[in-house]
């Protein structure tokens, strides 16, 4: 299974970016992950294949996760964003355990990372 991230790219503070990320194969669950500019990386939603959801605390409000399983694809609507959301965003998915996890590790496949850049 590949994964192809888009959606990235300069957003000014309280603004928008919507990320997309298209499986080539059906998964379960969905994550979507950022690493900051110096490398700590932190889980941001996760969304199971019964579209169960869940965010770290620094988000939740703000962005919404949503997938197309039909169309194996999982989307991170972001908004009211802030500096600190500055990072690469990673998506990331399940096909084999059946987990509903927010470790990375317990993840098989991952994208390629899109940078979003938030300008105060």
């Amino acid at each position: 299974v590949q994964l192809q991230a888009s959606g990235g790219g300069l957003a000014q503070a309280g603004g928008s970016l919507r990320l997309s990320c298209v499986a080539s194969g059906s998964v379960n669950a969905m994550l979507w992950y950022r690493q900051y500019p110096r490398k700590q990386r932190e889980w941001v939603a996760v969304i199971n294949s019964g579209g169960v959801t869940n965010y770290v605390d620094s988000v939740k409000g703000r962005f919404t996760i949503s997938r197309d399983s039909a169309k194996n694809t999982v989307s991170l609507e972001m908004n009211s964003l802030k500096p600190e959301d500055t990072a690469v965003y990673f998506c990331a998915a399940d096909r084999y355990s059946g987990k509903y996890s927010t470790i990375g590790y317990d993840y098989d496949y991952w994208g390629q990372g899109t940078l979003v850049t938030v300008s105060s």
